[in-house]
């Protein structure tokens, strides 16, 4: 497999202005993208670590959500806002169930 050439290229969303109702949920995407991100890192090994260390598997964003740098939570609600506005391109609706 040749990686040298890859070239990403996502869908654009720029045209894809998010509801506030979906504030919420996309505070929740984020919290869970990184609890998924973090169980996958301790399911290979790694545990917390002031400094990142790949050698010794150390990674100081092993924490609670609510505990992240703000720099840190602001990447989790990129990919959330990205992904709800994928779906919301890709003519999916989102709501909630009030009953």
């Amino acid at each position: 497999m040749n990686t040298k050439n890859y070239i990403p290229h996502p869908i654009d969303t720029s045209d894809i202005q998010l509801p506030e109702e979906l504030s919420p949920l996309l505070e929740a995407m984020a919290k869970n993208v990184h609890e998924i991100w973090a169980q996958e890192r301790m399911n290979q090994g790694w545990t917390y670590g002031k400094k990142r260390d790949d050698a010794k598997k150390y990674h100081p964003c092993l924490v609670a959500y609510e505990d992240l740098p703000e720099e840190e939570k602001v990447y989790d609600r990129n990919t959330s806002v990205e992904t709800l506005k994928l779906i919301i391109k890709l003519g999916f609706i989102i709501g909630k169930d009030n009953s």
